[in-house]
C-alpha cells in the first residue's frame, strides 16, 4: 500500500478529497438504486448496481492514474485536433442518439462491441475548455483583436455549444458560463466578453423563435420542455418535474440533523432519479444535515485546492487548465445540490464522483487526471531543483575536500622540505 501511495504523484490533498468522495458514493448509490432494482418487475436486488458502480469508480481511478502520468502540455496539441472529432461525435449523437431511462434520445451514443453508453457532451466539455485555455495562453502577451478572436476562439466555441444545445440546454448553458469564466480569468477584454454574452443570448433567442416557427422539427423538440420548466419554476406552477422536486424536498425535510441512517431512505422508492440527479436529497435524508454539509464541505475544500494548484502552476496554460477543468466540477456539484433543494429548475446535472453513471464519472476523472498532472509537474520541478541543489552541495563539498587534501599535502611537503633544510644545516655545523 505504501508503494502504491508513493507512486501517486501530484497534489496529495486533491488525491485525498477525490478518494473520499469516491468512497462515500458507495453507500448512497447502493441505497438509492433500490427503485431501479424493482423497475420492470426486477428482483429488488441492488448488489448488481453496487458492483457496477464499483467498476465505474475503479476504472475512473485507473483513468486518473494513467492520465496524471502524461505531461499536461501534450493536451495543448491534443485538444486542437480532438475538437473536430468531438463535432463529428456530437453530430452523430444528434442523429443516432440512444434512449436512457426515457431521456432525450440525442444525448448518448452506444459504443460498439463494448455495450456501454457514452454522453458525448461530457467529452466535448473537457476538450473545449482545454482548447480555450490553449488559445488564452498563446495570446496572453499580445493585444487581443476581437475580429480575429471571433474566428480563432468563439467560432469553435459556438459550434460546439450549438451541437449540444438542441439536446441538452443545461449542459450547453453550463459550458458557456464556464467558458466566460475562463476567458475572464485569462484576461480576455471585459468589453469583448459583454459582446459575446450578447451574441450568445441572441443565438438562443433565434433558436427559440425557430422552434416556434417549426415545432415539428426534431431539432427543436426540447424547447417546450425548457420553457415549461423555467415557467413552472418562476411561477411556482406544478409541472412534470414538480413530483421529483416535491419528493426531494420531503427527503431533505425528513433527514433532520442526523438523518434516518444509511440505507433507511423512504423517498428513494419514489424518486425516479434517486441514484443520479437527486442523489443529494437521498444523502441528506439518510445522513441528515450533517452529512449534506459534509459533502458540500468536501467540494468546497476541493475548490480551494484547485485555486492553490492554479496559483502554483508554473505556466499560464497550466493555470488556465486547472481553472477550466476544476471549477466546472465544483459548479456542477453546486448546481446538483441547488436543484435538490429547489433553488434552481431541474437541469439533469449529476453530482460529480457520487452519482451513478459511467461516462460522467470517467470524464470527471479525465479532468482530475489532467489537473493532478499539472500539480505533478510542479512537484517534479521542486524535486529536480532539490536534487540539483543536493548535487551541487555534494560537488562543493567534494571540491572543498579535495582542496583541503591538496593544501594538506602541500603543507606536508613544505614541512618535509623545511625539515630537510634544518637537517642539512645541522650537518654543516657539525662538520
Amino acid at each position: 500500500m505504501k508503494q502504491l501511495i508513493s507512486s501517486l504523484k501530484g497534489d496529495k490533498v486533491i488525491w485525498t478529497f477525490v478518494a473520499l468522495l469516491g468512497l462515500f458514493s458507495f453507500m448512497p448509490v447502493f441505497s438509492a438504486s433500490s427503485n431501479l432494482a424493482y423497475i420492470g418487475h426486477g428482483t429488488g436486488n441492488t448488489l448488481g448496481y453496487l458492483v457496477k458502480h464499483f467498476a465505474h469508480i475503479f476504472i475512473g481511478f485507473l483513468i486518473i492514474y494513467g492520465i496524471h502520468k502524461v505531461p499536461y502540455q501534450y493536451f495543448r496539441t491534443i485538444a486542437r485536433y480532438m475538437l473536430p472529432v468531438v463535432w463529428l461525435l456530437l453530430l452523430y449523437t444528434l442523429a443516432k442518439g440512444t434512449v436512457i431511462a426515457g431521456a432525450n434520445a440525442s444525448r448518448w451514443i452506444q459504443v460498439p462491441f463494448i455495450g456501454i453508453t457514452f454522453q458525448t457532451s461530457t467529452l466535448a466539455f473537457i476538450v473545449l475548455m482545454i482548447f480555450v485555455a490553449r488559445y488564452l495562453s498563446i495570446t496572453r502577451e499580445s493585444p487581443v483583436a476581437f475580429k480575429a478572436s471571433l474566428i480563432e476562439l468563439w467560432a469553435p466555441v459556438f459550434i460546439t455549444l450549438g451541437l449540444i444545445l438542441p439536446a441538452n440546454f443545461s449542459t450547453a448553458a453550463l459550458m458557456f458560463t464556464m467558458v466566460l469564466m475562463l476567458v475572464y480569468v485569462g484576461m480576455y477584454p471585459l468589453k469583448y466578453i459583454g459582446m459575446i454574452i450578447g451574441l450568445g443570448l441572441a443565438a438562443i433567442a433565434v433558436f427559440v423563435l425557430l422552434s416556434h416557427a417549426m415545432p415539428n422539427v426534431k431539432l427543436f423538440t426540447r424547447v417546450k420542455t425548457w420553457e415549461s420548466r423555467i415557467e413552472n419554476y418562476l411561477q411556482h406552477k406544478p409541472g412534470e418535474d414538480d413530483y421529483q422536486i416535491s419528493k426531494a424536498k420531503t427527503a431533505i425535510a425528513t433527514g433532520g440533523l442526523y438523518g434516518l441512517g444509511p440505507g433507511k431512505s423512504v423517498q428513494k422508492n419514489f424518486l425516479p432519479q434517486s441514484s443520479s440527479d437527486f442523489i443529494y436529497a437521498i444523502i441528506v435524508e439518510e445522513y441528515g444535515l450533517v452529512g449534506g454539509l459534509g459533502v458540500l464541505a468536501l467540494y468546497i475544500l476541493l475548490f480551494i485546492r484547485f485555486i492553490i494548484a492554479a496559483q502554483k502552476a508554473n505556466t499560464k496554460f497550466g493555470q488556465l487548465v486547472v481553472v477550466g477543468l476544476g471549477f466546472p466540477i465544483i459548479f456542477q456539484a453546486l448546481t446538483n445540490m441547488a436543484v435538490a433543494v429547489d433553488m434552481l429548475p431541474v437541469t439533469g446535472q449529476p453530482l460529480p464522483l457520487i452519482s451513478s453513471g459511467g461516462s460522467s464519472i470517467w470524464m470527471t476523472c479525465i479532468a482530475l487526471g489532467i489537473i493532478i498532472g499539472v500539480t505533478k509537474k510542479e512537484e517534479e520541478i521542486a524535486e529536480e531543483q532539490a536534487e540539483k541543489e543536493r548535487r551541487e552541495e555534494a560537488l562543493r563539498r567534494m571540491i572543498d575536500a579535495q582542496i583541503a587534501r591538496e593544501e594538506a599535502a602541500e603543507a606536508a611537503l613544505l614541512a618535509e622540505e623545511n625539515y630537510s633544510i634544518i637537517d642539512q644545516s645541522k650537518s654543516n655545523l657539525e662538520l
